[in-house]
C-alpha cells in the first residue's frame, strides 16, 4: 500500500466538459476582434446613430418648459449644459445623491434636449442669452479661435477668416479654461465635455436646422481641430458633427466661410485634420457642387500638394477628393477623360496616358477656368517631357482647346504655366513640322489671352511673373520681420524676467542679512543683560540674592 506523506504530490484530469460563453462576452469578444482587426487610422464606415431626447420628449414637457420664467428657464439650461458635457449638477441632484459616471449616451441625450430647447424657446435666446454658445466656445476654443490647427501661420489667419465672416461674434478670450487630460496635444478642456460640445452641435444641425447656421458653422475650426484627439470617442464626434456641418450649410457659405477654413486645416501639423479637411472637401461637392466648380483654380494646387503626404491616409482622402471636385466640372468634353487626369495628377508616370486620352477629345463646349484648373497642370508636364512626340501632343491639346476659351480672365491665371514652356519647345524642338504645331498653338494660346503677339504675350507673362515672385518676396520679408520682432520682444520679456529675478534674489539676500543682523543684536542684548544680571545683587523682583530680602539684614554679604 503506497504512503502518503506531506512531499505527495496528486495530478487532476481536465474536464472534458466546456462552459457555453454567454450571448454577451461572444458579442464583446467580437467586437474588440473586430476593433483589433480594424487597420490603424481607418474610421468606421457606419452612419452616426441619431440623437434622441429624453427630458424633453412630449409636448407636455416642452409646454413646462417653456411655462417657466426666463430665470428658471435658464437654471434648467444651464442643467442640460453641465450634463452634456458630462459635469454632475451637486447642487440640483444633491451632494449625497448616488451618481454614476456619465456616458456618451448620456451626453447626447442632453445634446439633444439643448437642441430641441433652442428649436422650442429660439435659437438666440438660448444660444445667447442663456449661454449656451459662450459654453461651447470655452470647451472647444478654450485658448481662442487663433489656437486652431496649432500653426505658425494659422492664428492670423484663422482669426481674420473668422473676423471676416462676421456670422456670429466669437467671444472666445472670455472663456475660462479648465484641467485637462489630453495635455500631449495641447487640448486644455476635458474629453467628455469636448464630446459633449460636439454633440451638442451635431445636435443643433440635426434638431433646429437652418436656425442655427450662422451660429455654429464659424465653429468648423474648432470641430475640425479636435480630430487630433487622442480619445476615439472625440475623433468619432469630430468627424459626425463635421459631417451634419457640411450637410446643413449654405452653398452659398462655401467661398467664404467653409473653403478658407479647410484651406487652412491643411496646413496643420496633424495628419487627421488633414484628412478631416479632405474628407469635407469631398462632401462639399456633393452637397455644393456650383460651387465647387467655379473654385477649382484654387481648390486644385492646395489638394494637390497633399497627394505627396507621407501618411498613406492622406495620400488616399486626397485622391479621392481630387477626383470628387474635379468631377463637379460642367464641361461634357472632358468628363470622360477626368480619372484618367486625376489618375496622372497622383502618378506623374501616366501623364501621357492622360493626354493621349484627351488628344481623342472633340472640343465642342466652351472652356472655362475650371475646365483649365483640370487640364494645364497635366499639359504642362507633358511639355517638360523629353520625348518630341509627346511634346506635339501637348501643342495639339492646347490649341483645340485654346480655341473655345470663354474669356481672357478665364486663362490669365494659367499663362504663366503654359507660355514659357511653348516657347521652349517653339525654340529647341529639331523637327520643323513640331516647330509649326508649337508656333500654331502659341498664337493661338496667345490670341485667347488677348493679346496682339506672341512676344507681347511672352513679355506679359514675364512682367507678370516678375510681380509675383516680388510678391513672394515682400511676404517673405514681412515674415521675416514679423519673426525678427517676436524674437525681439521674446529677448526683451526674458531680460526683464531675468532682470526681476535678479531683484528679487537680492531683496531676498538683503532680508536675509537683516535677519541674522537682528539675530546678532538680539543675543547681544541678551548676553548683556545675562552679564548685567551676573554683576547686580539683586535678582529680576529687586530681591538680594544673598538674603532673599529686599531690604539686606545685618548678617547679609551683599549688606
Amino acid at each position: 500500500m503506497p504512503s502518503i506523506s506531506a512531499a505527495t504530490t496528486h495530478r487532476m484530469k481536465k474536464s472534458s466538459v466546456q462552459s457555453k460563453p454567454s450571448k454577451k462576452s461572444a458579442t464583446l469578444k467580437q467586437s474588440s476582434r473586430q476593433k483589433q482587426n480594424r487597420p490603424v487610422g481607418q474610421r468606421r464606415e457606419s452612419v452616426a446613430p441619431k440623437l434622441h431626447p429624453k427630458t424633453l420628449v412630449t409636448d407636455d414637457q416642452i409646454n413646462a418648459l417653456q411655462s417657466l420664467p426666463p430665470s428658471d428657464q435658464k437654471t434648467q439650461i444651464g442643467t442640460l449644459i453641465s450634463r452634456a458635457f458630462g459635469n454632475r449638477n451637486a447642487f440640483g441632484d444633491g451632494i449625497n445623491a448616488p451618481h454614476t459616471a456619465s456616458t456618451t449616451r448620456d451626453r447626447g441625450h442632453a445634446a439633444a434636449d439643448l437642441a430641441v430647447a433652442a428649436k422650442e424657446l429660439g435659437v438666440v435666446l438660448v444660444l445667447k442669452r442663456y449661454s449656451l454658445l459662450s459654453a461651447l466656445e470655452s470647451a472647444l476654443l478654450p485658448e481662442g479661435i487663433g489656437s486652431a490647427f496649432r500653426n505658425a501661420d494659422a492664428p492670423s489667419e484663422m482669426r481674420r477668416i473668422v473676423s471676416s465672416n462676421s456670422l456670429t461674434s466669437m467671444n472666445s478670450n472670455n472663456s475660462v479654461t479648465t484641467g485637462g487630460t489630453d495635455s500631449k496635444k495641447g487640448l486644455s478642456t476635458p474629453p467628455q465635455a469636448r464630446e459633449g460640445a460636439l454633440l451638442t452641435i451635431r445636435a443643433l444641425c440635426d434638431i433646429a436646422g437652418k436656425m442655427c447656421e450662422p451660429f455654429v458653422l464659424p465653429l468648423l475650426a474648432a470641430v475640425l481641430d479636435e480630430g487630433r484627439s487622442t480619445h476615439g470617442n472625440v475623433r468619432e464626434a469630430a468627424e459626425d458633427t463635421g459631417k451634419a456641418l457640411i450637410k446643413l450649410a449654405n452653398p452659398l457659405a462655401t467661398r467664404v466661410v467653409i473653403c478658407p477654413v479647410l484651406f487652412a486645416a491643411l496646413q496643420s501639423p496633424e495628419w487627421r485634420v488633414k484628412q478631416a479637411a479632405l474628407d469635407r472637401l469631398s462632401q462639399l461637392a456633393s452637397t455644393a457642387p456650383g460651387e465647387i466648380s467655379k473654385l477649382l483654380p484654387r481648390i486644385i494646387p492646395v489638394v494637390t500638394g497633399q497627394v505627396w503626404d507621407t501618411k498613406p491616409q492622406v495620400t488616399k482622402a486626397a485622391t479621392a477628393c481630387l477626383l470628387a471636385t474635379c468631377n463637379t466640372n460642367l464641361n461634357p468634353d472632358v468628363k470622360p477623360a477626368i480619372p484618367a487626369i486625376v489618375n496622372a495628377i497622383v502618378k506623374p508616370s501616366d501623364t501621357m496616358t492622360a493626354v493621349d486620352e484627351l488628344m481623342g477629345t472633340t472640343f465642342v463646349s466652351t472652356v472655362d477656368s475650371s475646365t483649365l484648373a483640370i487640364l494645364c497642370p497635366i499639359l504642362s508636364r507633358g511639355l517638360k517631357q523629353k520625348v518630341a512626340r509627346d511634346k506635339r501632343s501637348c501643342c495639339v491639346v492646347i490649341e483645340n482647346m485654346s480655341r473655345l476659351v470663354d474669356s481672357p480672365k478665364a486663362v490669365a491665371p494659367f499663362g504663366p504655366l503654359l507660355v514659357p514652356d511653348l516657347k521652349k519647345v517653339v525654340e529647341n524642338v529639331q523637327f520643323e513640322e513640331m516647330r509649326d504645331i508649337a508656333l500654331k498653338a502659341l498664337q493661338t494660346l496667345t490670341k485667347a489671352l488677348g493679346h496682339a503677339s506672341v512676344e507681347e504675350a511672352y513679355n506679359a507673362v514675364m512682367a507678370q511673373e516678375c510681380a509675383r515672385a516680388e510678391d513672394e518676396q515682400r511676404k517673405i520679408e514681412e515674415q521675416r520681420l514679423f519673426d525678427k520682432q517676436r524674437e525681439e520682444q521674446q529677448r526683451l520679456k526674458e531680460e526683464q524676467e531675468r532682470k526681476q529675478w535678479k531683484e528679487a534674489m537680492e531683496a531676498h539676500r538683503l532680508l536675509e542679512q537683516m535677519k541674522e543682523k537682528e539675530e546678532e543684536e538680539k543675543k547681544a542684548e541678551e548676553l548683556r543683560k545675562k552679564e548685567l544680571s551676573k554683576q547686580s545683587v539683586k535678582n529680576k523682583a529687586g530681591k538680594c540674592q544673598s538674603c532673599g530680602l529686599k531690604k539686606c539684614k545685618k548678617g547679609c554679604l551683599f549688606s
